[in-house]
Parts: structure tokens; sequence; C-alpha cells
């Protein structure tokens, strides 16, 4: 009898260890995960901001039909804004290790159907950025000139040069021709 009780209460603290055990190492990750403090962006893509601006310095409204692609580099166009109307900024996606973005803009008149094209070459200088060893390679960029092919764009400037993930400041002004 005394034996069978010394068994009993061997088994029950077996058993009892063996209920704690997923306790244990849940906490264990609990503790873990709450050493790490990096939250990894989401999105690890930088956006050029555009603004566009007339000649006097105020912000300008583009009434014709904007829509933007890009070359990608297996060749394919990819469509970055699609026929938006009454456009004053956009934004557009920066590349990662191409030392050049070229965006094809097609303007089309809501009157009269025209349209317009034009190329806006933005080249930049590219910077890894460090994150955390758990995140992904990140870039930030550098523009360092912007060109155009000025048939309805008449100028490009660059405002800010430092394209990070700050999506309150306009990098580029565009200027369009005056349209009537």
């Amino acid at each position: 009898m005394k034996q069978d009780k010394k068994r009993h209460t061997s088994q029950r603290r077996r058993y009892s260890s063996l209920f704690r055990l997923p306790l244990y190492l849940f906490a264990l990750l609990l503790l873990s995960a709450s050493c790490s403090s990096v939250d990894c962006p989401l999105n690890s893509l930088v956006y050029t901001q555009y603004q566009l601006m007339t000649p006097g310095g105020e912000v300008d409204t583009l009434s014709d039909t904007l829509t933007i692609t890009t070359a990608l580099t297996d060749g394919a166009d990819s469509v970055l804004i699609n026929r938006n109307v009454n456009t004053t900024e956009f934004a557009l996606p920066i590349s990662y290790a191409q030392p050049q973005d070229v965006f094809f803009f097609e303007m089309k008149d809501t009157l009269t159907g025209a349209i317009t094209y034009d190329t806006v070459t933005v080249v930049k200088e590219n910077r890894p950025h460090f994150e955390s060893v758990d995140c992904s390679p990140l870039y930030f960029h550098t523009l360092t000139a912007v060109n155009t092919t000025h048939n309805a764009v008449d100028s490009v400037v660059i405002k800010n040069p430092d394209v990070t993930y700050d999506t309150s400041k306009k990098h580029i002004y565009i200027y369009f021709k005056h349209r009537d």
C-alpha cells in the first residue's frame, strides 16, 4: 500500500511537470519576442513626391487626363498612374539599384482629345539604409538631376533631393506649359 502511494505521488509530480512545460515554453517565447524592439517597415519602397506648380509659385491643377508609365528591367511597361484628372500632386516609386528612373507621361486633353507625350528622367544616387539585420535591405536616394522632353512639361525642378520615408516633403516640382 505504501509502495502504491509513492508510485502515485511520483506519477502526479511527473504529470504536473509535463503540464507546466507548455507554460514555460510560452513564457520563454514571449520573453524572447519582447526583447526585439525593431519594427521593420511593411513596404520597403520609397516614393518620390511630385507637386504641379504654376510659374507664379502656386499649386497648379492639370485638368488633362494624366497617365504615367515606366519601363521595367525586363522590357515590359508598368502603369503607375492611370487616367488621373484634376491632378495637383502624385507619388511615384523609385527603383532600388538603377542609377536613373525614366517615366513616360501621357496627357490627354479632356476637351479636344489631343494627346501629348513627355519623358521625365530622374537621375539619382542610391544609399543603403540599415534598419536591422532582421529587416530586408532598404535604400534611400539622393536626386542629382531631372530632365524632360519639354512637349507639355515646361520644366522640372528638384525641390528636396533626399528621398526617404518622409512623404510630407515634395521632392520635385513640375511646371506645365500654359494651357488654354
